[in-house]
């Protein structure tokens, strides 16, 4: 009989990668729920303008878990006493008008002054993966990397108007770690403007020549909430026509009756792309923040804002414990059925429900 030849290549058995991978992951997971968040670390980190201390601080705000949420109301008053110390600063303007160079320009304007600014960029969510579909840090490529400036990007998810639930308590955070510029860049869709405006000093709209804006200028609404207007890509052979509708914007700005804050907003034009007139815009928010701190403006704008977000997060918390009432829960579906058959109206099931809640 003739013996099997046995080959010199033999596989012996051992554990698996997926196995080794696995436990790994299990392993780190366990340390972490071991392991509870220390607050007391995080507070040391962020008034030591430590970022990491910062932006996990920022991801605690963020967080919808009720113990994360607790953490989250001790370190923001720990940081209370540190901030109000820095110039908040709101960007909005429709999409494609040049928000995140902008920014970036403005942004290196500022730190080569010396000065450290944070970026709290609203992300639009996806429907469907409610992550973030823009990721400013991949438009921002130089100014992520200076070591003046933290950019934090935020899904804005099912809020008003596309803007992150906790950008306020994020500023207070950012201003506690020493941060001397706070910049808000909305979406530039839907209402978040009005919401952004109640939690900055100054308002800033970006818009383009030419793309029929100038007619916007006779409306009421957000050119009437902003303290400057920039027209943006003012280069090459658009430059005549942003000179054109800075003409038409100073216009339509003295229709307007004058601010409480006696302050004049300003038409700038500029090109973030080729960094022209960038200077220029800060020393108007500058001359903002002389004027209105010398008549009591900005104080009082900043007293009204908290009083703002007082009731707004009084609704918040009425609205999510009102919807997370198991027996509201379970008769808002019959009263949705019910709308769907017509045999009730969104009026009537509004009050059957209400009448339910204690």
């Amino acid at each position: 009989m003739s013996k099997k030849k046995k080959s010199a290549l033999q596989e012996k058995s051992g554990v698996s990668d997926t196995e080794i991978y696995n436990k790994t992951s299990i392993k780190r997971i366990k340390t972490r729920r071991k392991n509870p968040v220390d607050t007391d670390a995080l507070i040391s980190g962020i008034i030591n303008k430590n970022i990491t201390a910062l932006s996990r601080s920022i991801t605690l705000v963020e967080s919808k878990n009720p113990k994360h949420i607790q953490n989250a109301n001790t370190v923001i008053k720990a940081c209370l006493p540190y901030a109000n110390k820095s110039i908040r600063i709101g960007i909005t303007g429709v999409p494609g008008v040049g928000k995140s160079t902008f920014i970036e320009a403005f942004g290196k304007h500022l730190t080569n002054q010396g000065k450290r600014i944070a970026v709290l960029a609203i992300d639009p969510s996806s429907t469907i993966s409610k992550g973030s579909i823009l990721g400013d840090k991949t438009r921002m490529e130089d100014l992520v990397k200076d070591n003046n400036a933290f950019i934090r990007p935020s899904a804005s998810g099912k809020n008003l108007g596309g803007v992150a639930r906790k950008t306020r308590e994020s500023i207070i955070l950012c201003e506690a770690a020493g941060f001397d510029v706070i910049i808000i860049e909305t979406v530039g869709v839907g209402q978040s403007e009005t919401t952004v405006h109640s939690m900055v000093d100054f308002f800033l709209l970006l818009k383009l020549a030419g793309a029929g804006d100038e007619l916007q200028g006779i409306k009421r609404g957000i050119i009437e909430m902003a303290d400057a207007i920039v027209i943006n890509k003012a280069d090459g052979d658009n430059q005549k026509r942003a000179k054109l509708a800075q003409v038409e914007f100073n216009r339509a700005l003295h229709l307007y009756p004058k601010k409480t804050s006696n302050w004049q907003p300003q038409v700038s034009i500029c090109s973030a792309l080729n960094n022209e007139g960038i200077e220029s815009i800060w020393e108007q928010v500058v001359e903002y923040i002389e004027i209105t701190s010398k008549n009591n403006f900005f104080h009082s704008k900043r007293i009204e804002q908290n009083k703002y977000w007082l009731i707004q997060t009084i609704e918040e918390h009425l609205k999510y414990a009102f919807f997370n009432k198991p027996t509201i829960k379970k008769e808002l579906e019959n009263q949705l059925k019910l709308i769907e058959n017509h045999e009730t109206t969104p009026f009537a099931a509004a009050d059957h429900l209400l009448s339910l809640a204690p």
